[in-house]
């Protein structure tokens, strides 16, 4: 009331500035942006060469001394302009003839029973 009574409506807009203030620095959400275009998760000592929530909080605990919750972190990568992609299973022993046999076998099948 008093911001408006003293600065009309424009008192009524947000100030800069409120809320809490980023853990990491531009310089360190730089450098974890870096990581997600360039880096695998491999070269780091992870098992795997997707960067998963739980993998990018580890990561950032370990670089930088900061811990986050999940929800956190995906709220950071966001933050960097990435989003959640899911990984289709690719089985390279897989026998994909096989797989369209029993494709094929589900279509003709009417589905009801006698």
């Amino acid at each position: 009331m008093h911001r408006f009574e003293q600065e009309g409506i424009d008192g009524l807009k947000d100030k800069a500035g409120r809320g809490r203030k980023s853990s990491l620095s531009s310089e360190q959400m730089g450098e974890l942006s870096d990581l997600l275009l360039n880096e695998s998760p491999v070269g780091y000592g992870y098992n795997t060469e997707t960067w998963t929530g739980p993998i990018l909080i580890d990561w950032v605990c370990k670089r930088f001394g900061v811990e986050f919750k999940k929800a956190q972190i995906y709220n950071i990568v966001k933050r960097l302009g990435f989003s959640y992609q899911k990984a289709k299973g690719f089985y390279p022993e897989a026998d994909k003839e096989a797989q369209e046999e029993f494709k094929d076998s589900l279509k003709k099948t009417s589905g009801k029973s006698v």
